[in-house]
């Protein structure tokens, strides 16, 4: 039996591709619905989906072309814009417990998540060893910035990189994965809900900070009275009565699920997790070695984690850094279909077939 060659392969990830490009352009229809019914201004969702369809592009040409610089270029760019944008973003800096402390800790998910996926598509145990130095210079840089929640995120991703090393199947990694999305997302629902044990619900909101299960109490109040389209996109700071008593509130429930489900219905909430739902399926069947398709999985759900309970995907940076990470770890390098074509190993490493023997 021969393998099949790269155009048939070409041809089986069409149709994956053109779903999550459907998706995406449902993602961006929905908000442009609510608002001609509700009102509101959908131009952040737009920004964003586009952010996301432009990081997503870059990285699939990115990661076909430069495999290992690409994601190296990625990280290093990352790291740099968290030191630089506090410095240039114009207006008050608004500190703890909103503001800029999860955007901050999204990007150095994300830059430490591309500094492995670099080490592991290099192929000299020197340049691998420098690149996991660089990840852990990620984590190291956001304890110098005073993020410790980021130095732990970055560690954690370096963590489970060098873990992921061992891992043969990815289907039941990224289904844990899934699994994890799902179960913070429940939480921040549960919290603002108040349908966890007293004990548990003061403890974390002890460390939430009341202002922000606050936010989320009005978000989950809005979501019962208009279930189907929400209040409009952008108009929470409009009808919540927590974001009216804070001076400085950007008007946001900073919880990306609520402020979906609250502005856009719980449709509008539904289309994103659909969206996350295609990229675990769109890494299960990337063609990149296993290790490199589950660091970033654990970096794109450490993004999902802190979206779930803070403010980072209003920044675009973030929105672009989550879309170049998955397409970097989704993309076929250039280099792979020279190696089949010339009769080598197509199979990267981590990513090889079992092969079935038996028979006469």
């Amino acid at each position: 039996m021969t393998s099949a060659g790269p155009e048939a392969d070409g041809e089986r990830r069409v149709g994956p591709d053109a779903a999550g490009v459907a998706l995406l352009g449902v993602c961006a229809a929905w908000p442009l619905i609510t608002a001609a019914t509700r009102g509101g201004r959908p131009e952040g969702m737009l920004l964003a989906v586009l952010a996301v369809a432009a990081g997503y592009a870059a990285g699939r040409i990115g990661g076909a072309l430069l495999p290992v610089a690409a994601p190296c270029a990625g990280a290093l760019a990352g790291i740099g814009l968290t030191v630089a944008v506090p410095h240039l973003t114009p207006g008050p800096q608004i500190t703890a417990p909103l503001g800029h402390a999860g955007a901050t800790t999204a990007m150095v998910t994300l830059s430490a998540g591309a500094a492995c996926c670099a080490a592991w598509a290099a192929t000299t145990p020197a340049v691998r060893i420098a690149l996991r130095l660089l990840a852990a210079g990620v984590a190291v840089t956001a304890g110098v910035l005073g993020s410790v929640v980021g130095c732990v995120a970055g560690s954690v991703v370096l963590l489970c990189s060098l873990a992921v090393g061992r891992v043969r199947r990815r289907g039941p990694a990224l289904a844990g994965l899934g699994v994890a999305g799902a179960g913070v997302t429940g939480l921040v629902w549960a919290v603002a809900g108040g349908a966890l044990p007293e004990g548990l619900t003061a403890s974390l909101e002890g460390r939430l900070t009341p202002h922000r299960v606050g936010l989320w109490r009005d978000a989950l109040g809005m979501v019962r009275e208009h279930a189907v389209l929400g209040v409009g996109p952008g108009r929470f700071g409009e009808f919540s009565t927590t974001s009216g008593q804070s001076p400085l509130s950007d008007g946001k429930p900073h919880s990306a699920p609520l402020q979906l489900a609250a502005e856009q219905g719980l449709i509008g909430m539904a289309l994103p997790a659909l969206a996350f739902g295609w990229l675990l399926y769109a890494l299960w069947r990337s063609p990149r070695a296993t290790p490199v398709v589950l660091t970033a999985g654990a970096a794109l759900m450490g993004l999902a984690a802190v979206a779930s309970v803070g403010n980072a995907l209003s920044f675009t940076a973030v929105s672009v850094g989550g879309g170049l990470l998955a397409g970097l770890a989704t993309s076929r390098p250039f280099s792979d279909d020279a190696t089949r074509g010339a009769g080598g190993d197509p199979h990267p490493r981590g990513n090889r077939p079992v092969r079935v023997t038996g028979g006469p």
